[in-house]
């Protein structure tokens, strides 16, 4: 199966909608779980589906995220036929730019996936946290003899039109994509997973790149061209867990996530490991005034203080008397006595003054920084958010 398919995972997105934790690094690159960094699912996903073939394509603040793809050896991506290729923009005799969109990105790699001669294009988003078989999908793209199949999860009905919805028949042909339908007829959302046979979408893609109105975009433009010439989509359902972690909400709420026992199963499973790309750490050290509650702590840390439902990475230190609440610190934090945090995300590397109090006020995490520490800096040493 792996021969016959190519894999290409976009992960060139910005995420200004997660604000500092992609100051510096791509969206995908962003550390998530204690352990891991977003990509790090979907890779696991391929590795497990035992695809071989995967180009990854990479635009904004790639530095990051390019050390940490390398030569894919946490996935069993270092081969000589095949494994991962990092594809960043390039400048050709007619010159170069910026992916304009996720057909473009395609497009612009096609000699890439040609080399190949795949009979399946698999599209991936980087910046998506799921566990997926993709050879169960591929099966049933390959039963339906599908022109394209695209992966849909059902979503809460009063949040579909934030999604490209499909409507399909009782077989899961699919007749229409609506894309962010302010009035959906159903709550099947699409994922951005898409399979295509190559032969078939080669085509569409090239006559696209030609089109100046066009938004060279999968959802907008590639898929709805393909319904108006009736070509045969199916849309494939999934039933596990998924999350688009495109703000800083969502974001914390996929970490605390992990804190539930019903999520547990994502990071603890022995038939579908999620692989980090992690450093040599030592041990975490949990000290004597430590008292841990339903958190994840990662090597390297050295804990003191009360840690709640929260979830820290390596490196990160906590000083006595601090009260760490629902919150997330990112590697190598340094969190000082007595303070106290509640519903935050600590990014990388900070030094969290002694005394410094920090809550969440409202729905939205705070994210503490370089640049927003000092905005809850006060003459007490600290103030409420």
């Amino acid at each position: 199966m792996t021969s016959k398919v190519v894999a290409m995972l976009l992960a060139g997105g910005k995420g200004t909608r997660l604000g500092e934790l992609t100051k510096d690094i791509a969206k995908p690159a962003v550390p998530f779980g204690g352990k891991y960094r977003i990509i790090d699912f979907t890779m696991s996903n391929l590795a497990n589906s035992d695809i071989s073939t995967v180009g990854v394509v990479v635009q904004y603040s790639p530095l990051m995220l390019n050390k940490h793809i390398g030569i894919g050896k946490p996935w069993g991506l270092e081969r000589q036929t095949g494994g991962v290729s990092v594809l960043a923009p390039f400048s050709d005799r007619e010159g170069g730019s910026w992916f304009s969109g996720t057909a473009d990105a395609i497009v612009k790699n096609l000699n890439y996936v040609e080399q190949f001669e795949p009979d399946e294009l698999l599209i991936l988003s980087g910046d998506h946290v799921y566990q997926m078989d993709y050879t169960k999908m591929l099966d049933f793209h390959r039963a339906r003899e599908a022109d394209a199949t695209i992966s849909v999860i059902e979503v809460p009905m009063e949040e579909a039109s934030r999604f490209g919805i499909l409507n399909t028949n009782e077989d899961l042909s699919i007749y229409e994509f609506d894309e962010k339908p302010e009035h959906p007829k159903n709550n099947l959302a699409s994922m951005g997973i898409y399979i295509f046979k190559w032969d078939v979408i080669r085509p569409y893609l090239l006559e696209d790149e030609k089109d100046e109105s066009s938004d060279h975009d999968f959802g907008k433009d590639i898929i709805p061209k393909l319904l108006l010439d009736q070509r045969l989509l199916f849309a494939y359902r999934f039933d596990g867990y998924w999350k688009d972690v495109g703000t800083v909400a969502s974001y914390w709420e996929a970490n605390m996530d992990l804190l539930k026992e019903d999520f547990q199963t994502m990071l603890r499973s022995k038939t579908w490991a999620t692989y980090p790309n992690e450093e040599n750490r030592p041990p975490e050290y949990i000290g004597k005034t430590a008292e841990i509650t339903n958190s994840l702590i990662s090597s390297g840390s050295f804990i003191e203080g009360r840690i709640e439902d929260s979830v820290l990475f390596t490196g990160v230190e906590t000083g006595g008397g601090s009260d760490v609440k629902s919150s997330i610190i990112l590697p190598d934090a340094v969190i000082g006595d007595n303070v106290i945090l509640e519903r935050v995300i600590v990014t990388t590397g900070l030094k969290v003054p002694a005394g410094t109090v920090v809550r969440a006020d409202g729905d939205e995490p705070v994210v503490l920084s370089e640049g927003t520490l000092g905005d809850y800096m006060g003459k007490g040493g600290g103030k409420n958010a």
